[in-house]
């Protein structure tokens, strides 16, 4: 994790027959994403937190400082001030990453957002899969809306992308639904609201009705 963050010099370690330039310096003047900061191991966090404040780093097995200017976005799913008290994260380090905090909520309490993020993912699927699902039946899309999505994003985009595979050519229907999903209840309230924001797709509706009737005939 350190080489790959800070680079290292030819003969560093084993395996190490050539120099590599870390993430920081290939990010220099640039912006540096670090995912999942919880995990990182607590040796490397004070190794971070002392080339943010120096902006320069140290290549693993070199001696010579390299000057870097970067932008660093961190994220994470962790509670760190939490791992804080548990001596888990380094405090000082906290303070340096928690300049502008920017706290995403979980999809559950962004709904409005399920049905474009659904649609997003279905393009996605089959562009890359050479599908050609159309889209959702209006009773799939009132029960992804409606869905808790414990998962968050990744969990619909999981989702979407069996559907797709699944569907094919046809429309994602209810039964292409998992089966924790089949049963779960639909707020009618809140679909009816949903419903009169969105407006109706009658061609949608009537793919919906088709679809159900040649269920029901096989």
């Amino acid at each position: 994790a350190e080489a790959e963050l800070f680079g290292h010099v030819r003969g560093a370690f084993t395996g190490a027959d050539k120099a590599r330039t870390g993430r920081m310096v290939a990010a220099h003047r640039g912006t540096l994403f670090l995912d999942e900061i919880g995990e990182m191991p607590r040796s490397l966090q004070g190794k971070l937190l002392r080339a943010l404040q120096d902006r320069e780093v140290t290549p693993v097995g070199g001696s010579s400082p390299i000057p870097v200017d970067v932008r660093v976005v961190a994220a994470t799913n962790r509670d760190l001030e939490g791992m804080i008290e548990e001596g888990q994260f380094r405090e000082d380090l906290f303070y340096r990453l928690d300049v502008v905090p920017i706290e995403i909520p979980p999809l559950r309490a962004r709904r409005e957002d399920i049905p474009a993020l659904a649609e997003h993912f279905r393009r996605e699927v089959n562009a890359r899969e050479g599908r050609s699902v159309p889209g959702f039946a209006l009773d799939v899309m009132q029960r992804l809306s409606n869905y808790d999505w414990p998962g968050n994003v990744r969990e619909l985009e999981n989702f979407v992308e069996r559907a797709v595979v699944i569907a094919r050519t046809r429309m994602v229907v209810t039964k292409d639904l998992p089966s924790h999903m089949r049963t779960e209840v639909i707020d009618l309230e809140r679909a009816a609201r949903d419903l009169s924001m969105r407006g109706v797709d009658l061609r949608v509706l009537m793919a919906e009705i088709e679809e159900r009737l040649q269920a029901e005939a096989r």
